[in-house]
């Protein structure tokens, strides 16, 4: 398989033009979050902030790479704080006009971060959250093979990350390149901007060394681009083995505060005390002043030459990290200083620096003259870059029903593995873009027959070679046509992959429908990196099971109390928790129906190992009544019993609604009627309350049908997770309301002990509806 387009090539015969594009990039970069900060007007006195010194430790790297590196299938994950150099080239390069560079940071302006859906110049990859941009390449690497394995629209092209090497102390980095899949991925390579600083200081130990271990023995390729030419030179000359040893062992402080030095000093510290001491003294002497401080801070990701060197060593078979040491600063007065993380040029600097590298600052954002040599590989590049459009594809429409009634004894989580085959049959267009992201639970979660029908994806055939044992019962084909990706422990990664398998339709114009199914205890693990995903216009349905406290003998450790929340407040997703499989499947068709297009959306879906008698359910038979009460499920509840007068209301979620149908009858028999509301969707509820009152658009007619005014009662609502997630239902109607549900660690047992325990067994309910109405 071709992993990589055809390579521009690099050459030095354009140094001179190169580097004033680079001097003309960290300019630009530069005025940019000055004017944001200080031209800008700024009535509320907030900070607006922005990092200069971020930026300007990536220019050379940015310049090389856009100007000599990348084609036109490549993709570029750009490290958060380097946006405005991001922001330069885009502008150099004829993308962005120049009335954008004042914005950043503006009320729908340039982004803080490079942004896929915010910028007018749609980046690559959103990123901003420490590790995640970092990791996305490796996932859209994989979701690229994907497309191309199933469909063959995917195309060729490398996936570039630039990181910052404090980002690099983010542990779901380490989960991603050390996933088992990633090791393939020879498309996928990494520049590491090791400029030694952090936000608050410069990194007490070297860290190189150890990084560059950890990255072989992960498999990758490794290349250090540790100093540039005119040190290299240096090295050379008598004297310049121990200088090059001295320089390796200094601390990275040490090294740090020599670019703060006068010359003089420069030359009196670098020797050092060592055994070499002499040596580096008598080297240095000859040097000129000049000379000797463009030594000190001549990095090799500072190096066009060095760093083309790097570049064409990169190893197609297998991922690649390129180690370029740089300044945070570089080229700025602020370079090198270890409280310069956001710190900003003053006027009289910035108006240094625009005499040093040619601009006038009256006119900060005037390009090259036409004809120049800078403008001409301006041009050459911008075209080299230029992407056939990706028409809008939509995933083929999802079925509402299909068709099955489920009867006997069965489980939400259950459903999650009969939904996926039944759709698989009923709409095979539909079922071949779907699929299923495990961190190695597959078995665990009910997906145990979808892997059997559909297979393992893998970029090639491999053996099973327990293809003959008849106790095996989970067949493990790894084959391109699979539908099912297996990651190791690692949920960060799980959330990563669904998210950019559920981007595919707008890179490629090939629409996914990407199930991701993980223990719902670790769903607030995964929150951070998905919630990201979405963010970044990733489309990807969760599926959070076994869930809550109905995990009776797990104990508390996995037991989740806050999940149902956490659906009901994530921007961009609709979050389901289904009591019963025919629920379960009406939203899980309904949730895969709003991905893969434009305007789409994610979804959450919390299931259940209880088993649940599913004639409780009460599913009508006539059609319309049954698309009626479909419609209601998919809409956020609807009513599973219905009194002629009911004192009491009891609305119960997902596990817990066998409870309140028993509480329900109970009541019946002390003489308080009581109506049982399912909820299926608290989101979905709270919004229709919201758009009642004009804040939001959705459509508040659920709401009459689970809620209608003529039934108004006092309020019971118990679910298995956190109360509050509910309590919002007793503003409805405006009634009196008691609200059960976990607030406390679980507990391990039996189900009716741990019921008891919180409070969700038929006593707790029948005792809370008579407190409202006895």
């Amino acid at each position: 398989m071709t992993l990589a387009a055809p390579r521009p090539p690099a050459t030095g015969s354009d140094d001179a033009a190169l580097r004033e594009i680079e001097q003309r990039v960290l300019w630009l970069a530069t005025a940019i979050v000055d004017h944001a900060n200080r031209v800008r007007p700024n009535p509320s006195g907030l900070k607006v902030g922005g990092h200069q010194a971020s930026s300007a430790s990536m220019v050379t790297i940015m310049t090389a790479l856009w100007l000599e590196q990348l084609a036109a299938d490549d993709r570029v994950s750009v490290k958060p704080h380097a946006s405005p150099v991001l922001h330069a080239l885009e502008f150099l390069l004829g993308q962005l006009d120049a009335s954008w560079l004042t914005t950043l940071r503006e009320f729908g302006g340039l982004q803080s971060y490079p942004s896929r859906l915010k910028d007018p110049v749609p980046a690559d990859y959103s990123t901003g959250s420490v590790g995640i941009g970092a990791t996305a390449p490796i996932w859209g690497a994989l979701a690229r093979r994907y497309v191309n394995t199933q469909f063959g629209a995917g195309g060729t092209g490398r996936q570039w990350s630039l990181v910052g090497d404090a980002e690099l102390d983010e542990g779901a980095v380490w989960e991603a390149v050390l996933d088992p899949m990633v090791a393939e991925l020879g498309e996928v390579n990494w520049i590491v901007d090791l400029n030694r600083q952090s936000l608050d200081r410069v990194v007490p130990t070297m860290g190189a060394t150890r990084l560059q271990g950890m990255f072989t023995a992960a498999g990758w390729q490794v290349l250090t681009v540790k100093y540039g030419a005119l040190l290299e030179e240096l090295f050379t000359r008598p004297g310049g083995a121990a200088l090059r040893d001295r320089i390796d062992g200094m601390s990275n402080a040490e090294y740090q505060r020599l670019l703060r030095r006068t010359p003089a000093e420069v030359r009196r510290e670098l020797p050092g005390d060592g055994p070499g001491a002499a040596a580096v003294a008598g080297l240095v002497a000859d040097v000129a002043d000049a000379d000797l401080v463009a030594a000190v801070r001549n990095l090799g990701g500072h190096d066009l030459t060095a760093l083309r060197q790097a570049f064409a060593r990169i190893d197609d078979t297998r991922p690649t990290v390129v180690i370029a040491y740089t300044l945070k600063g570089y080229g700025l007065a602020t370079e090198g200083h270890p409280q310069n993380h956001s710190a900003l040029l003053t006027e009289a600097q910035l108006h240094e620096l625009a005499a040093r590298v040619g601009v006038d600052p009256a006119q900060p954002w005037a390009g090259f003259p036409a004809g120049s040599r800078p403008a001409d590989l301006l041009a050459a590049a911008a075209r080299r870059l230029t992407r056939p459009p990706v028409d809008d594809a939509v995933a083929p429409p999802v079925p509402a029903d299909l068709g099955r009634t489920p009867s006997g004894t069965a489980t939400t989580q259950a459903a999650l593995g009969r939904t996926l085959l039944d759709l698989n049959r009923a709409a095979p267009e539909v079922g071949r873009r779907v699929v299923t992201v495990s961190p190695d639970v597959s078995s665990s979660t009910n997906l145990g027959g979808w892997v059997n029908k559909v297979g393992v994806w893998s970029h090639e055939d491999r053996r099973d070679w327990f293809a003959d044992d008849a106790e095996t019962i989970l067949h493990w084909r790894e084959k391109p046509s699979g539908q099912h990706v297996e990651l190791g422990i690692a949920e960060t990664n799980l959330v990563g992959v669904i998210g950019e398998l559920g981007a595919t339709w707008s890179r490629w114009g090939q629409p996914l429908l990407p199930v991701g199914v993980l223990y719902d205890p670790f769903v607030e693990r995964a929150l951070e990196p998905w919630s990201f995903t979405i963010y970044a216009g990733g489309q990807s349905l969760l599926v959070g099971t076994p869930s809550g406290v109905t995990l009776a003998p797990e104990g508390g450790a996995h037991q989740s109390v806050t999940t149902p929340s956490i659906g009901l407040e994530q921007p961009g997703c609709l979050s389901y928790e289904p009591a019963f499989a025919l629920d379960t499947e009406w939203c899980l068709l309904a949730a895969l129906g709003q991905m893969g297009r434009p305007g789409g959306q994610s979804a959450y879906v919390r299931l259940s190992t209880r088993p649940v008698d599913q004639a409780l359910a009460a599913v009508p038979a006539d059609p319309a009544a049954r698309e009626r009460r479909r419609r209601q499920v998919v809409a956020g509840g609807y009513p599973l019993r219905r009194v002629p007068r009911p004192a009491v209301t009891l609305a119960a979620m997902g596990a817990v609604v066998p409870e309140a149908l028993a509480a329900a009858e109970r009541l019946d028999g002390l003489g308080f009627p009581a109506d049982v509301v399912v909820v299926t969707s608290p989101g979905l509820l709270f919004r229709a309350v919201q758009a009642r009152r004009g804040l939001d658009d959705a459509a508040p007619w659920v709401l009459d049908g689970a809620f209608p005014a003529d039934r108004a009662a006092p309020l019971v609502t118990v679910l298995d997770g956190h109360p509050h997630t509910l309590a919002f239902l007793a503003g409805v109607r405006g009634v009196p309301a008691a609200h059960l549900g976990v607030t406390r660690f679980g507990q391990s047992g039996d189900l009716d002990s741990v019921y008891r325990h919180h409070g969700l067994d038929v006593d707790s309910l029948v005792g809370a509806a008579l407190d409202l109405v006895d």
